[in-house]
């Protein structure tokens, strides 16, 4: 798949809570897991092979960056609030922080998850307000056009 985004921009994009965060500490791997997983369902193959090509770029800036850079941050933060080396895992502590408790975890989890949902559906809405403008984009293979868990709840759309 071709490079939609960088690890740096997945950073400014998605890590905006003033902390630092090497651009080392995400792989493309991750980047391609991410889009692969929430993306590509909503946009397709075609039109994401399209964006990769440099086509679309206010779609790609305002709409599918994002998501992909959200989605991102959600697969990588646990991978970030611990460390592995040859001698397991352990917890990152400092001398004037500590790892946050499983609470504040969690629910750091389930607002990454919010805003990342909020972008993939803001993206599908674009998605559907352009689709005349976008040959690439198949408004039948969008899985939210079909399904939606809003609410936690699995609904069909029909």
């Amino acid at each position: 798949m071709a490079e939609i985004i960088t690890p740096s921009e997945v950073i400014a994009l998605a890590f905006g809570d003033g902390e630092y965060v090497a651009a080392e500490a995400l792989s493309p791997l991750d980047i391609d897991a991410a889009t692969e997983r929430w993306v590509r369902p909503v946009v397709g193959e075609e039109l994401l092979q399209a964006v990769g090509k440099g086509k679309y770029s206010e779609l790609s800036e305002g709409y599918i960056k994002p998501a992909i850079a959200l989605y991102t941050r959600y697969i990588v933060q646990p991978r970030l609030n611990a460390a592995t080396s040859q001698l397991g895992l352990s917890v990152p502590t400092g001398s004037h922080r500590k790892a946050a408790d499983e609470k504040a975890r969690k629910e750091l989890m389930q607002a990454l998850l919010k805003r990342a949902r909020a972008a993939l559906k803001r993206l599908s809405q674009q998605l559907e307000r352009q689709a005349a403008e976008i040959p690439e984009y198949r408004s039948a293979e969008n899985i939210l056009r079909r399904c939606s868990i809003d609410g936690g709840v699995v609904q069909k759309i029909s």
